[in-house]
C-alpha cells in the first residue's frame, strides 16, 4: 500500500520494481497487487517511507463497498 500523504512521486519505486507493478497515477505511486511479487524493493527504496507492502490498499480491497 502507498501512503498518498507521504508519496512525493519521485519515481524511484517505479524504476526499482523488477516486475513493473508500480506506476505514477495522479501524482502518486500506485501498486498493482496482481503484478506485485512482494519483494520489498520499493518499500526499502522509498525515501519517504510511503510504501508498506504488508498493508492492503483500501482501493484494491474487493470486499470494500463502493460509494
Amino acid at each position: 500500500m502507498v501512503d498518498r500523504t507521504k508519496c512525493i512521486a519521485c519515481g524511484g519505486c517505479v524504476a526499482i520494481c523488477p516486475v513493473g507493478a508500480i506506476k505514477i497515477v495522479e501524482g502518486k505511486a500506485k501498486i498493482d497487487p496482481k503484478k506485485c511479487v512482494r519483494c520489498g524493493g520499493c518499500m526499502n527504496f522509498c525515501p519517504m517511507t510511503a510504501i508498506d507492502i504488508n498493508k492492503q490498499d483500501p482501493d484494491e480491497n474487493p470486499n470494500r463497498k463502493k460509494k
